[in-house]
């Protein structure tokens, strides 16, 4: 028969560590974030949808209120106040002024987990005032800046989408951070190479971006549009009286000129992708003086970066040609860049997925009614307003000459990045112009935007609670897109964002505009406000 030993001190030291391991599992589990789910449940799902309709109030007047400060570039002062006034009062925190840029600002909120930038556009052109709801040309203020290309809509999208996404993760305790950030100065080209520059989007994970349009979609790979360096040159010459002693002088404004015909007649010998174009901004002032001071302004666009580069530094070496030929000296400096644009596959086809999930807006009668009318009144080609989703492109479905370019290619070229489609505008309605004003503080901006924010709010939650897809989109980044080429900009060390551009007019207008500002606590609706019947008939 054995004996059976009971050691005391043994047996304490065993139950004191035991508590000891228990006490440090129990602390480890309060510190760590808490795990991410491998999906959003479809409760989630539901819950972000709900809460972006909980906000359709907010959003109409984000929407109408942006329209009607109509800001362009640089000068987005009394927009970027308000929307980071909402945001701040909704929990983030705000920075102002990043980049150098005074209307420049991030929004940010949460911890742990990914860090997912949500952007759009704010700013407004110049020239395009115009009445919403009315199908003719009808401006506010004469003369004055206006949403010709629908920028009022984007960011009060992406506020919608991420309160609904930031409620969603605080219930759930899905760690995860959001940054939001506006495209300023966006129709000039001019800022978002230089947020890149300052780091902004240093740690960010994936990028989503927004853009007004007539369908709803996403796509991925090369967009197939140009990217852009815009130039300006500055010629100095000597005055002299132009009828006395001429001869005395040396025109600035002759450097420009020749700049000018030379470019002109290179032109013949430039690819067929590559687009130029330029206006002269100080021509001197007046006749009989010959010029000191002449000014003109460059864009020059192609498809891929070596492109863009050779074609900026061919104009730097006619510039420096036509000093040489007018004995006068040149300057140049870079007000902005716009890397070509490429969108990351794998978040495009979460975002699709989520697009098909939310469906097309339901257009009421008196919705299609106003898009004819805007469509019949201003002799426009287009589709009635959209029923189903648009499809995911791919670069099989894209041209190879582009045409237009959009500076979130430099986000798209740091981070993993698509931009999201929304159908906030009428179908055949012509970009940068008053057409493309009409709908923008209507129903259909409005509708367009809760679909817009709802498939945001979804794959922002795709992203956060997925490892995988987070994973799949950086491969796809690293090993795909910059396979082949790298982010190169022009921009140089001495290259400042030009926030005097829009001042003065701006100066000008603003006093006049300040009358037509939305007052949502008086009046339910813009159009109410303007007392503008909806749908306007045309004429």
């Amino acid at each position: 028969m054995s004996s059976i030993f009971f050691d005391k001190t043994s047996m304490d030291a065993r139950i004191g560590r035991s508590r000891t391991l228990k006490a440090l599992l129990l602390t480890a589990a309060i510190a760590l974030p808490a795990i991410a789910h491998a999906e959003p449940t479809e409760a989630m799902r539901e819950a972000a949808v709900a809460k972006v309709d909980a906000n359709a109030k907010l959003a109409q007047e984000m929407v109408d209120s942006v329209f009607s400060f109509a800001e362009p570039g640089f000068q987005e002062f009394k927009t970027s106040e308000y929307l980071t006034g909402i945001l701040e009062k909704n929990g983030f925190k705000i920075q102002r002024g990043v980049a150098g840029i005074p209307t420049a600002w991030t929004a940010t909120w949460g911890s742990g987990g990914p860090l997912i930038a949500l952007g759009s556009d704010i700013d407004g052109l110049l020239g395009l005032s115009q009445y919403p709801g009315k199908p003719e040309i009808t401006p506010m203020v004469e003369g004055a800046p206006g949403h010709g290309e629908g920028h009022n809509s984007g960011m009060p999208m992406m506020i919608v989408a991420a309160l609904a996404a930031k409620d969603v993760m605080e219930k759930n305790k899905i760690p995860g951070r959001l940054m939001l950030w506006p495209g300023v100065a966006e129709e000039l080209l001019a800022t978002k190479a230089f947020y890149v520059r300052d780091g902004l989007f240093k740690d960010v994970d994936a990028s989503i971006f927004a853009h007004v349009s007539r369908d709803f979609s996403t796509g991925w790979g090369p967009a197939g549009n140009n990217g852009m360096v815009s130039v300006e040159y500055t010629f100095k010459g000597k005055t002299a009286h132009a009828a006395g002693q001429p001869w005395d002088g040396r025109s600035a404004l002759d450097g420009v000129e020749v700049m000018n015909m030379a470019w002109n007649m290179r032109r013949e010998h430039l690819p067929l992708t590559q687009r130029s174009h330029y206006v002269i901004t100080n021509g001197g002032g007046q006749p009989n003086i010959v010029p000191g001071t002449a000014t003109v302004w460059y864009y020059f666009r192609e498809q891929n970066f070596k492109s863009i580069r050779d074609l900026y530094e061919l104009g730097n070496k006619i510039s420096e040609a036509a000093a040489m030929a007018t004995d006068t000296t040149v300057e140049h400096r870079v007000l902005g860049y716009a890397a070509p644009n490429y969108g990351n596959k794998p978040l495009a086809e979460a975002a699709y997925a989520n697009i098909k999930r939310v469906g097309m807006p339901e257009w009421s009668e008196a919705d299609k009614a106003f898009a004819k009318a805007v469509q019949t009144t201003n002799k426009l080609k287009g589709d009635p307003l959209p029923t189903e989703v648009g499809k995911l492109t791919t670069p099989d479905d894209r041209s190879g000459f582009g045409g237009g370019s959009d500076d979130i290619g430099d986000i798209m070229w740091t981070v993993p990045t698509i931009t999201i489609r929304y159908p906030s505008n009428v179908p055949g309605a012509i970009g940068h112009n008053v057409t493309s004003a009409m709908a923008m503080a209507t129903p259909i901006a409005h509708k367009g935007v809760m679909v817009g924010a709802k498939a945001v709010a979804l794959t922002v939650l795709d992203i956060a609670t997925t490892p995988k897809l987070v994973a799949d989109a950086k491969d796809y980044f690293q090993n795909v897109q910059l396979k082949d080429q790298k982010y190169d900009p022009v921009l140089r060390p001495e290259d400042k964002p030009a926030i005097w551009l829009n001042s003065e007019i701006m100066s000008q207008m603003r006093p006049k505009m300040e009358p037509f500002y939305y007052q949502p606590k008086k009046y339910k609706t813009y159009l109410d406000q303007l007392g503008v019947p909806y749908p306007g008939a045309a004429r």
